[in-house]
């Protein structure tokens, strides 16, 4: 297995929808941000699947030599092989590859974030640097894109912590800052227990306001220059906008379940926003 094949198998069994943006692009910018997301996804499992602290530490210490290596030209790991002719082309960067690894490394760290602004600096590590790397793969030309890509990333994140409220809670873990269970008068054993209510709702739905206000923010700041380069995370915020719907049409019964959209649904949706050029984005995301 060559090491693109490692990590379009790594893509593709993930079931993200980012796969899906990736379908649209040229073959060379695609084999660039599948390598960055396989990328991604290795660090990311080492929180997810190591269950000694130690243990997943020490991996994450491995993955940043093997940055530190792919910046001087050597490349142990598949994925950082795939990424290898990529990284100056299109001139990605060291110490965002290595914020990523931090980001890992707060989750080893804490299972609670005490306000917005905490969470936004967890969420900029996890996911709005991997928006600037992404958006220099797509093919950035203005330095006001970098904006765009740093809301949208939020704005994916903050969507994830939605619909996985559930499933972080089973790992002992409340994303969701603390400041706002407060105000709505909610305790962390509620989250844990998987106890659904109104509070509960009115709680999801103040989080969802604040993430479709983020994808306002991230399209009102899109160069129209950078627009059609810019299109596979137009691709994306189409489907994250349509499951943040979905988990609200549901009432936010994310404890006891995982909602998700269709593989065909992910499909219809980028392809349309594709043909669009994402200017049917600004209406759909009004609050």
């Amino acid at each position: 297995m060559s090491p693109d094949e490692y990590c379009q198998n790594k893509a593709a069994r993930s079931g993200s929808s980012f796969y899906y943006a990736f379908l649209f692009l040229p073959p060379e910018r695609r084999k660039a941000i599948t390598a960055l997301y396989a990328f991604c996804r290795e660090v990311d499992d080492v929180v997810d699947e190591v269950s000694e602290e130690s243990v997943a530490r020490m991996k994450l210490v491995w993955w940043r030599t093997q940055v530190d290596q792919l910046f001087q030209g050597h490349a142990q790991h598949p994925v950082m092989q795939a990424l290898m002719p990529h990284i100056h082309t299109y001139d990605l960067k060291a110490e965002h590859m290595l914020a990523v690894i931090d980001g890992m490394e707060m989750d080893l760290e804490k299972a609670r974030y005490e306000t917005w602004d905490e969470l936004k600096n967890y969420s900029w590590h996890v996911a709005s640097v991997v928006g600037l790397m992404s958006a220099r793969i797509f093919g950035q030309t203005q330095p006001q894109t970098s904006d765009y890509a740093e809301k949208l990333g939020l704005a994916f994140q903050l969507t994830n912590i939605i619909r996985d409220v559930g499933d972080d809670a089973r790992r002992g873990r409340i994303y969701l800052p603390q400041e706002d269970l407060e105000r709505f008068k909610i305790r962390n054993t509620e989250i844990l227990d998987h106890q659904h209510s109104e509070r509960f709702e009115a709680l999801m739905q103040f989080q969802t306001e604040r993430a479709k206000r983020l994808y306002q923010e991230a399209l009102q700041a899109l160069p129209e220059a950078d627009r059609r380069a810019q299109r596979p995370g137009l691709l994306m915020a189409a489907i994250y906008h349509a499951l943040l719907n979905e988990i609200a049409h549901d009432r936010w019964h994310v404890l006891e379940q995982r909602i998700a959209l269709t593989p065909i649904r992910k499909l219809w949706l980028a392809w349309k926003t594709w043909v669009r050029g994402g200017r049917n984005l600004t209406q759909q995301f009004k609050l």
